[in-house]
């Protein structure tokens, strides 16, 4: 009967069509309760001279199946391939489906827009740390503990006495006490506050600006704003400096544009705040008052995109909701 066993696996073989079925069959004839086990376990109980015979044939036979096996088994793993190489066959021809590119985040924009805009005036940047100490937050820019002003920022307080800052202005600070006028710098960055709702955000961006030098005046700073603003948002727009107050400037003053509102009338908008630097900030650094004096304004980057863009929540900026950030 061994003589036949070839032929047999042979013929049973053809009709293998998955690995499954392969393992099935190598268990049938290769197995510990196989078919060659079988042969194997009779020999023991064979003559010598015939142990000496039958031996070689049992083994023969079981290498010349275990060859027919794993050439199937890689006629089925080629054929694996190519079925899958078919499936996943690609016509060159037909057209792509395109490419979503990414962009600039819009906040990213007009910050570099306003940058921009200043280096053309011979502004230079400067950028400083969003974790501040109290002096350079408040103390230095005449915002004492017991100032009222302080009530107005909602500062997130860190441990060891340091802050997360609430603007850009201790870059004033910061910069005057490293250098000597004529200073004309501006700094952009991240603040915080403690504060959420359609218009504020915890976080947030501002553009500081500093002029320091010798005769500078209210004027110049009119004329600098007014500047920006006509680049911005385009010429024509009616400007007005409107009385404010802010410790760090004195006189302080809030710059509003003539805008269109939703329904097409027209209205003035608060867009920044700014001021000639105030003396008390010049003695935290030593300057002489009497030879220096300076401008300084800060902006909201998100509050000029949305008046620039007709957005109505500040949120929509950091949804980030690819319909949203599309269109820009």
């Amino acid at each position: 009967m061994i003589d036949q066993l070839i032929p047999k696996v042979k013929e049973e073989i053809l009709l293998v069509n998955s690995e499954n079925e392969l393992m099935n069959l190598k268990a049938k004839y290769l197995g510990k309760k196989g078919v060659l086990a079988t042969f194997t376990n009779s020999i023991k109980d064979l003559s010598i001279e015939e142990k000496k015979t039958q031996g070689p044939i049992v083994n023969s036979i079981k290498k010349e199946v275990e060859l027919i096996i794993a050439q199937k088994f890689q006629s089925l793993k080629r054929l694996a391939i190519d079925k899958k190489l078919a499936e996943e066959k690609i016509d060159i021809s037909l057209p792509s489906k395109g490419q979503s590119y990414g962009s600039l985040h819009p906040i990213s924009q007009v910050s570099s827009q306003i940058v921009d805009i200043f280096t053309q005036f011979g502004f230079e940047t400067f950028e400083g740390p969003e974790i501040e100490s109290d002096h350079y937050n408040f103390e230095a820019l005449n915002i004492p503990k017991d100032h009222p002003a302080r009530d107005m920022q909602d500062t997130f307080y860190l441990d060891g006495g340091s802050l997360l800052r609430t603007h850009t202005s201790p870059m004033q600070v910061r910069i005057m006490e490293a250098n000597k006028p004529p200073i004309k710098i501006i700094s952009p960055g991240k603040v915080y506050r403690c504060d959420s709702d359609v218009t504020h955000t915890p976080m947030f961006h501002q553009v500081e600006g500093l002029l320091v030098d010798k005769s500078v005046t209210f004027g110049n700073l009119k004329g600098i704003l007014n500047e920006f603003i006509s680049r911005f948002f385009g010429s024509g727009i009616k400007t007005r400096f409107r009385p404010s107050y802010f410790p760090f400037t004195e006189p302080s003053a809030e710059l509003d544009i003539e805008w269109k509102d939703k329904s097409g009338e027209k209205v003035w908008m608060e867009v920044l705040g700014c001021g000639m630097v105030n003396p008390k900030v010049f003695n935290s650094v030593n300057y002489d008052t009497e030879e220096y004096n300076g401008l300084a304004f800060g902006m909201g980057v998100e509050r000029l995109s949305m008046i620039k863009y007709g957005i109505t929540d500040i949120r929509y900026f950091y949804q980030n909701d690819l319909k949203f950030l599309r269109q820009f």
